[in-house]
C-alpha cells in the first residue's frame, strides 16, 4: 500500500453540525499480523438527528458489515476512498464492522503501523479511520473495550486503554488481552501497542489514596534509561495534584517509547505512546535539556488526562483548548520544579524565533483557527506555544487565586464532555465575574501585535508620560484588526538601578513584582507625577503578552537593567536588547560592526556577578541568525546577518576572553549530579569553551577535540563536538569519526551527531548533509532521524539559503520522496520555503519555482498542498 493522501476540501468552523448518531460503545477486536490485521468492531450506535450514517475511513478493506448481527448485502451501503455510507438504519442498533489493514506498509504512521518489530497506533488527529469505518471526530465520545490477539512469544505484551479486564492463551501459540476504559473518549484517545520490551514498574498513590501501577515499555536494553522518566511521571502526578488539585483516575497508568513516531508524544488515556526522544535519558547518552524535555513531554502528556481527555475538543478547530492550556500547564510544572527564568526564557525563544515566524508566513492562522484543509497542519507553534501565552496572559489579569477558581469552574462545568474554547473563556470569567469579551479577539485574530512604546518626560512638572499603540499587521483572511487586551507588567528605576514605587489608577501591583498596566486602546497614555528623575523602564516583564515592543533607548536603558533589575527574565532581555541594537545597527547600516565598550564592561561585570550561571549561559547566547532574519520583511540581507552574528561572537570572545578563562578554570560539576546548580555549572562550561575555542583556537582546540571524545557527561560531549564543527577546528573530521564510532549503535546519540553537521554555518554544508543522504545510519523512514538532518538543515537559514540554490534543492528532493513515505513530515520540512516573497528577487524566484514545482506532483499530500497553495496565492 503506498501511503498518498487523498485531496481534501477546506472546512470551515461556522459549518460545524452536531452529528447525525453517536456510538455510546465500542468492542474492537484486533488480530493481529504484519500485512493483513483483522479488526472486528462491535458498536452501540444511536441517532441524533435524521440522515444516513456516514462514517470516515481510509486505506480500509472492508471484510464485513452487519446490522443487529445480520449481514448487509453490498447493495446495502456505498464504499469510497474516505466513507462507508449506509442510508437505512435504525434509531438504535448495534454494528458490527470486519475490516483488514496492513501495518507494515503504513510509513505514514497514522493508524495502526509497525515501529521496528512492535505494532502500535497514532490516532490523532484522524487515524483512528486508518483501522475501522467509525465517526472519527472528537465530539463523540464512546466507551471503549478492547481485545488485542497475537502470537505470545513474539509479543507478549499486549496493551490498550483502560484497565486490564482478562488475559490468556489462545490456539497456535497465541494470546489475547483485553483491556476496558470506563472513561467516554473520542477515538484519537484510543492506543493499542503490542510487542517485546523491557518494563519498568513503580507505584503512585493519589491524594485520594488509591494505589496506581505504574509502566514504562522500552526498547531491548534501554531499562537502565528509563527511571529518569519514570521518576518525571510521579513528580508530574504529585504536581498536578498540589497546584492544581487534579488526581489520577485509573488503575494503571502505561508509557510506552517508540522509535518511530512522527510526534513527540500522545496523551491516549491510560497508555501513552511516545517519541523515544522524550523517554530515555541517562548521562552517557543525554544532554541536560534532553532530561528538562523530557521531564517536560512526560508531564505534558500526564496533564492532558484532565486537560484533553477528561475534558476535550468539541472539534479540531477548538485544538488550543487543549493543547494551549496543556503546554502552559507543562510550562508552570517545569518552572516550579527547575529554574522559572530559565525555563521562560525558553519559551519565549520559541515564540520569537519560531511562532512569530509562523505569524508573518501564509500559513498565518489565529489560535483558534477558521478553515481548516489538512488537520496535520495545525499542530503548529500558534495552536501549542501562543495559545499557552494567551492562557498566561488569563493567569497575569486574573492572578494565581483567579485562575486556578476559573478553572474548578471549567471542570465542573465540562467534565466528561467534548467543549470549545470559548467555554473555557466563560468559565474563567463566570468565576472571577470579569468581562472578557474584548480579551476573545487573542482566539480569533491572526498576527503578532506591534506595541510601540513613547516615554516623554517633563523635568520642570516631574511628569512623565507613557504612551502605548498597538496594531497587529494583516495577515491572510484578516486585513483589518482590532485591539487586544495587552496585559503589560512593567517595573521603574532610577537612573542609579533604585526600585521606584508609582501610584496610578490604572497601574495595579502584580503578584509577580511589577506593575500591571492593562491596555485595551489602539493607543492609550498614562501620566505618572512625582517623578524626581527620568526613570529606567523595564517594559513587557516576563513577555506578558505575545507581542512585538518597539521603543527608541539608548543603551544606557538596557545596561542599567542588566546590572539591576529584579527580575532574571528582564535582566536577559536587557542583554538581547543591547546585542540586537548593535547587531541590527550594523546590518542596516552595512558597516561592520564593532563592540561598543558599554557592552562589553556591562558582559563583564555581568561574568563575575553572582547570578545563576544558567542565566549567565543564557546572557552570554546572542540572538542567531534565524532571529535576526524576523526583523526584515523584504529583501532579507542574509550576507549582513551571517556576518554580523559571527563578528559579534567573535569580538565578544576577544574582549572578554581572559574573563572566561578565569571562570572556565573554577566551573566543574559531578557527571552524575542533575540537580538545577550541576546543569547550570555545565551550561556555563560549555559558554566559556566556546568562546576561548572561538578567540584561541591554538589555545582550546584540542580542550574541544578532548571533550568532544571523552566529555563527562554528552551535555558537554555534544556541545564540544557541536563546536569543533562549527568552528572548523583541526582535526574536527576526526572528532566527527571518534563519535560516530562510539556511538553508532545507540540512536538518539547518532541523530545529535546528523544535527550537529547540519546545523554548521558554513557554505559546505550543502554538500555535507546530501553526502550524510547515503551514510547507512539514515533512513526517510525514521522521522527523528529526518528531523535531526534534513529540519535542522532547514533552520540553518545562512546555508540552506546559499545564492546558488543547491540547499532548496536538496530539501526539494527530500519533500518529494516524503509526499508519498510520510506526509506528515514532508509538510514539516516545507516551512522555509513559505516565506520566499522576504528574500531577494533571485532567492524568490528559486524558492517560487521549488513551490510550482511540488505543486504539479501527482498525488500531493493534502498536508503540502495547503501550504503550497496558500504560498503561492498570497
Amino acid at each position: 500500500m503506498t501511503a498518498v493522501t487523498t485531496q481534501k476540501t477546506a472546512k470551515y468552523r461556522s459549518d460545524y453540525r452536531t452529528p447525525v448518531f453517536t456510538i455510546d460503545s465500542i468492542h474492537l477486536d484486533f488480530h493481529l499480523h504484519d500485512t493483513a490485521t483483522r479488526v472486528v468492531a462491535v458498536m452501540q450506535v444511536r441517532r441524533l438527528s435524521a440522515g444516513a450514517l456516514e462514517l470516515d475511513g481510509e486505506h480500509l478493506q472492508l471484510k464485513r458489515v452487519a446490522i443487529d448481527g445480520q449481514p448487509l448485502a453490498s447493495t446495502d451501503y456505498e464504499v469510497s476512498a474516505t466513507q462507508l455510507r449506509i442510508a437505512q438504519v435504525p434509531d438504535n442498533f448495534e454494528l458490527t464492522i470486519e475490516t483488514e489493514v496492513n501495518p507494515s506498509e503504513n510509513s505514514a504512521l497514522e493508524g495502526l503501523y509497525k515501529s521496528g518489530g512492535a505494532y502500535c497506533t497514532q490516532c490523532e488527529a484522524e487515524g483512528f479511520r486508518r483501522i475501522t469505518y467509525y465517526l472519527d471526530r472528537p465530539d463523540v465520545l464512546a466507551v471503549f473495550t478492547t481485545t488485542v490477539r497475537a502470537d505470545a512469544d513474539a509479543y507478549p505484551y499486549l496493551l490498550s486503554n483502560g484497565n486490564l479486564q482478562s488475559k490468556g492463551k489462545t490456539e497456535n501459540g497465541e494470546h489475547y488481552a483485553t483491556w476496558h476504559d470506563p472513561h467516554p473518549k473520542p477515538a484519537y484517545l484510543f492506543a493499542l501497542v503490542a510487542g517485546d520490551f523491557d518494563r519498568l514498574t513503580d507505584h503512585y498513590v493519589t491524594m485520594e489514596g488509591r494505589e496506581v501501577l505504574l509502566e514504562l515499555f522500552v526498547d531491548k536494553g534501554n531499562l537502565h534509561r528509563a527511571d529518569y522518566a519514570m521518576q518525571s511521571l510521579k513528580k508530574a502526578m504529585k504536581w498536578d495534584e498540589e497546584r492544581f488539585g487534579l488526581a489520577y483516575d485509573l488503575e494503571r497508568y502505561m508509557i510506552v517509547a517508540v522509535d518511530f513516531f512522527n510526534m513527540g508524544a500522545m496523551e491516549n488515556k491510560g497508555l501513552n505512546i511516545f517519541n523515544s526522544k522524550y523517554v530515555l535519558a541517562d548521562n552517557a547518552t543525554a544532554t541536560d535539556w534532553d532530561f528538562i524535555h523530557v521531564e517536560s513531554v512526560i508531564g505534558h502528556e500526564y496533564f492532558h488526562n484532565w486537560t484533553g481527555n477528561r475534558i476535550t475538543c468539541r472539534d479540531w478547530f477548538q485544538l488550543s483548548l487543549k493543547e494551549g492550556l496543556t503546554v502552559f500547564r507543562d510550562q508552570e510544572f517545569s518552572s516550579d520544579l527547575g529554574s522559572r527564568a530559565v525555563h521562560r526564557i525558553d519559551a519565549i525563544r520559541v515564540m520569537r524565533s519560531h511562532q512569530f515566524n509562523e505569524d508573518a508566513s501564509p500559513m498565518a492562522h489565529p489560535i483558534r483557527p477558521d478553515k481548516v484543509v489538512e488537520m496535520n497542519n495545525f499542530y503548529t507553534v500558534t495552536v501549542y506555544n501562543k495559545g499557552a501565552e494567551v492562557i498566561r496572559m488569563l493567569h497575569t489579569l486574573l492572578g494565581e487565586g483567579g485562575f486556578q477558581e476559573g478553572m474548578q469552574l471549567y471542570r465542573q462545568r465540562h467534565d466528561g464532555q467534548a467543549v470549545t474554547c470559548e467555554d473555557f473563556v466563560a468559565a474563567m470569567e463566570a468565576a472571577n465575574a470579569t468581562d472578557l469579551t474584548q480579551f476573545r479577539r487573542w482566539y480569533s485574530q491572526a498576527g503578532t501585535p506591534l506595541v510601540s512604546i513613547r516615554e516623554d518626560y517633563d523635568s520642570e512638572q516631574h511628569v512623565l508620560k507613557l504612551t502605548v499603540e498597538q496594531q497587529t499587521p494583516a495577515t491572510a483572511g484578516q486585513k483589518d484588526k482590532q485591539p487586544v487586551v495587552i496585559p503589560l507588567l512593567l517595573s521603574l528605576y532610577s537612573p542609579q538601578g533604585e526600585r521606584l514605587t508609582v501610584e496610578h489608577e490604572q497601574l495595579q501591583r502584580h503578584e509577580s513584582g511589577s506593575e500591571l498596566w492593562v491596555c485595551t486602546e489602539a493607543s492609550a497614555t498614562l501620566e505618572l507625577t512625582n517623578i524626581e528623575q527620568k526613570p529606567v523602564i523595564a517594559w513587557l516583564e516576563n513577555f506578558s503578552a505575545p507581542v512585538k515592543l518597539e521603543r527608541d533607548v539608548d543603551l544606557e536603558v538596557y545596561t542599567t537593567l542588566l546590572a539591576h533589575a529584579e527580575q532574571e527574565v528582564t535582566r536577559w532581555e536587557a542583554a538581547q536588547q543591547m546585542y540586537l541594537h548593535v547587531l541590527l545597527g550594523a546590518v542596516r547600516e552595512q558597516t561592520q560592526l564593532v563592540l561598543p565598550t558599554q557592552l562589553a564592561d556591562s558582559l563583564r561585570k555581568v561574568l563575575h556577578a553572582p547570578l545563576d550561571d544558567a542565566l549567565k549561559a543564557l546572557i552570554f547566547t546572542p540572538p542567531s541568525a534565524e532571529e535576526l532574519i524576523e526583523y526584515f520583511s523584504e529583501n532579507v540581507p542574509l550576507a549582513a546577518i551571517a556576518t554580523a552574528v559571527e563578528d559579534l561572537r567573535g569580538q565578544i570572545a576577544l574582549a572578554l576572553s581572559a574573563d572566561f578563562a578565569e571562570i572556565y578554570s573554577g566551573l566543574s560539576a559531578d557527571e552524575h549530579d542533575l540537580s538545577a546548580a550541576a546543569m547550570a555549572a555545565r551550561a556555563m562550561q560549555n559558554r566559556c569553551l566556546y568562546y576561548l575555542a572561538k578567540a584561541k583556537p591554538e589555545d582550546y582546540a584540542a580542550k574541544v577535540l578532548t571533550q568532544a571524545a571523552q566529555g563527562q557527561s554528552m551535555t558537554l560531549q555534544q556541545a564540544a563536538l557541536e563546536f569543533a564543527v562549527h568552528l572548523q577546528l583541526p582535526d574536527y573530521q576526526r572528532a566527527l569519526a571518534e563519535f560516530a564510532s562510539q556511538w553508532q549503535a545507540t540512536p538518539l546519540v547518532m541523530d545529535k551527531w546528523f544535527a550537529a553537521q547540519a546545523s554548521a554555518p558554513h557554505a559546505e554544508t550543502v554538500e555535507r548533509v546530501t553526502e550524510l543522504l547515503d551514510h547507512p545510519k539514515f533512513t526517510l523512514r525514521n522521522p527523528n532521524r529526518v528531523y535531526a538532518l534534513v529540519a535542522t538543515f532547514c533552520r540553518n537559514s545562512i546555508s540552506f539559503h546559499r545564492a546558488d540554490g543547491q540547499g532548496y534543492q536538496f530539501v526539494l528532493g527530500i519533500i518529494k520522496q516524503l509526499n508519498t513515505l510520510n506526509p506528515q513530515v514532508a509538510s514539516r520540512l516545507i516551512t522555509p520555503f513559505l516565506q520566499w516573497r522576504r528574500f531577494d528577487s533571485k532567492r524568490q524566484q528559486m524558492l517560487k519555482d521549488c513551490l510550482i514545482e511540488l505543486q504539479g506532483i501527482d498525488n500531493l499530500a493534502s498536508d503540502l498542498a495547503e501550504k503550497v497553495e496558500s504560498a503561492l496565492a498570497q
